[in-house]
């Protein structure tokens, strides 16, 4: 039930390195995962590589010459880019084609989750699940690399992976689009058994250390958790996705006969 015409890429991550191979990489509508700028860095290439990165909207990290000596020992003129082996989707135009289509929509929403493992684990349950796409923020997210692809068994070529900057605004989006928006979190007394996912839902999930940012937490139609019988406090958050996705699927799916 992957939502559009997504069509993935299938390549590994690949660093570009140099101000001039960076800027013709970007212009040539390279997906750029991440972007490492010297701190400090000056010049007239410098310049025309800021105005490339306004231009597409990208958000560098401005970072110590060493970080970028220990990362290569090719001459990188001060900055270094990765590749994505994914071309992001927007979810602006996922949503329209999902109801285009007749189908109801089921959204993912990953807060802040930097490990990419869990991350991969995440995505290969969602696409199990139906997930029309994944949404994640554009700072404060894991990598999406080879081992996340890995770990996903190839559903992160498969299901649209969508990053926002403005991340509370992209959920608010999803709401005014028709979705509910159900927070797993422990600050809740609801279980996830109690909101209906049988209409259109966007699911949120937060990190194991931070959870769920409290700006979502206020905006959410839902808080549920999941219920905990046992000593230790919490699942681990690709479990915990795979638990409440699949109470969505359970509601969704007709009784058989």
């Amino acid at each position: 039930m992957s939502g559009g015409n997504f069509k993935p890429r299938r390549d590994n991550n690949q660093f570009v390195f140099g101000i001039r191979a960076i800027i013709e990489a970007i212009a040539s509508g390279k997906e750029i995962e991440s972007l490492y700028i010297q701190r400090g860095l000056t010049g007239g290439l410098f310049h025309e590589l800021k105005t490339i990165i306004t231009e597409y909207q990208l958000t560098p990290q401005y970072v110590p010459v060493e970080k970028l000596n220990r990362m290569t020992p090719k001459n990188h003129q001060g900055a270094v880019a990765v590749i994505s082996p994914i071309i992001y989707q927007k979810i602006e135009n996922i949503i329209p084609e999902v109801f285009e289509k007749g189908e109801v929509p089921l959204i993912l929403v990953l807060d802040s989750i930097t490990d990419v493992r869990n991350m991969g684990a995440i995505a290969r349950t969602a696409e199990c699940a139906g997930v029309h796409a994944i949404v994640i923020p554009a700072k404060g997210s894991a990598q999406i690399n080879a081992d996340g692809i890995k770990t996903s068994a190839g559903a992160l070529y498969k299901i649209p992976v969508c990053r926002h900057d403005n991340f509370v605004q992209t959920v608010r989006f999803l709401q005014e689009s028709g979705l509910q928006v159900v927070c797993c979190t422990e600050k809740t007394q609801d279980y996830i058994y109690k909101p209906d996912y049988t209409v259109p839902t966007a699911i949120v999930m937060g990190s194991e250390e931070d959870g769920i940012r409290n700006e979502l937490i206020r905006t959410a139609d839902y808080l549920a958790k999941i219920p905990m019988y046992g000593e230790i406090e919490s699942l681990n958050v690709s479990v915990s996705a795979g638990i409440i996705l699949y109470e969505a699927v359970r509601q969704r799916t007709p009784a058989s006969k």
